[in-house]
């Protein structure tokens, strides 16, 4: 089964707290991430800060169209509990 982010939140710089489907929480930096030319205005914190949960997908969004799949994130997280 593929992992399903429940929950996010914003918390600075280029971190993001997530939660997951099976019960995993903790932290991402996509700081080094931010490659290529969807990403690329990403860059500018003001702009990362409109990261957004897609109701549907389940996974992080932002308004140019740029995204993540899921178990990349669940791969990168950096668990809390």
């Amino acid at each position: 089964m593929l992992p399903r982010i429940t929950n996010a939140r914003y918390l600075a710089d280029f971190r993001i707290w997530l939660q997951f489907s099976d019960g995993a929480q903790g932290e991402v930096d996509l700081g080094s991430e931010l490659h290529g030319p969807i990403f690329e205005s990403l860059r500018d914190v003001a702009v990362f800060r409109q990261v957004q949960l897609h109701p549907e997908l389940r996974t992080l969004v932002w308004p140019n169209g740029a995204d993540f799949a899921p178990e990349f994130l669940r791969s990168r997280l950096r668990l809390t509990a």
